[in-house]
């Protein structure tokens, strides 16, 4: 728990002042909704766009695509989001963003869907060639493996390169393009993006610092991040340093409890 909010000490120093920046900016714009007022908070939180358009790439789509996708969840997360609910802008745009790229996988998945005839085409052609090689003992030509299903040349072709679309490849396959040659295609596959976590602790360590009482918060920060010891902080408190031991053990089932919930 203490390394984990060690590497978060940046941020819960400047948790009260992001909160209060953050409510002001919404606040501002729910009485003036113009173009400026929401480009200023686009530009805040456009990181969260970055972020979630990172996570899905590798599947097809450019970046650039990705990240205009996510920019729209963003816009419509900031017209939709209300301030006075209490929840965190960050919290609420993440789920918006996400549903908005999904929702463009599943539009762009119905627009390429290969018609019903040429998936099962396609299932027939690897025993047809197998069945051919062993018959003729050479690969069979396009001709001869159309004769052999009973279909045209140009349907054939039709099945075969849509074939791809379902067959598995090995991550280990080298790609066939020039920019990425001699590059496997496990080497493209991105990793996990670590701001995604950094994004979920800066809200984990927001809530659990919302239920800290006065007390409790200045504690926390003199001993885990201005170094100052128990019986110093029962000193400038006027109360005993078995207290504040007391108080530091309640922080930190706070923060064990909201853990839990996450």
């Amino acid at each position: 728990m203490m390394d984990v909010m060690e590497k978060q000490r940046p941020i819960i120093d400047q948790l009260s002042r992001i909160q209060e920046q953050e409510y002001n900016i919404f606040k501002q714009y729910s009485k003036e909704r113009t173009r400026e007022n929401r480009n200023r908070i686009f530009e805040e939180y456009s990181y969260l766009a970055e972020i979630l358009a990172k996570k899905y790439l590798n599947r097809g789509v450019d970046y650039q695509d990705l990240y205009q996708i996510a920019s729209i969840g963003l816009i419509n997360a900031i017209e939709r989001f209300d301030v006075d609910r209490g929840y965190r802008f960050s919290s609420f745009a993440t789920p918006t963003i996400i549903g908005e790229i999904k929702k463009y996988f599943r539009d762009k998945e119905w627009m390429i869907r290969v018609p019903r005839r040429i998936q099962k085409l396609a299932g027939k052609i690897n025993d047809a060639k197998e069945e051919l090689t062993q018959r003729l003992g050479r690969n069979p030509s396009i001709p001869e493996l159309a004769e052999h299903l009973m279909v045209s040349e140009e349907e054939l072709l039709e099945a075969m390169e849509a074939g791809g679309v379902y067959s598995p490849q090995s991550l280990d396959e080298p790609c066939n393009d020039d920019a990425n040659k001699g590059v496997s295609l496990g080497d493209l596959i991105g990793s996990e993006d670590m701001s995604i976590e950094w994004v979920e602790n800066r809200d984990f360590i927001k809530r659990t610092i919302d239920k800290l009482e006065p007390n409790e918060l200045k504690v926390l920060k003199d001993r885990y991040f201005r170094g100052k010891t128990q019986a110093q902080i029962a000193k400038e408190l006027k109360v005993s340093q078995m207290t504040i031991s007391r108080l530091e053990k309640k922080i930190i089932e706070k923060f064990r409890q909201e853990l839990a919930v996450k």
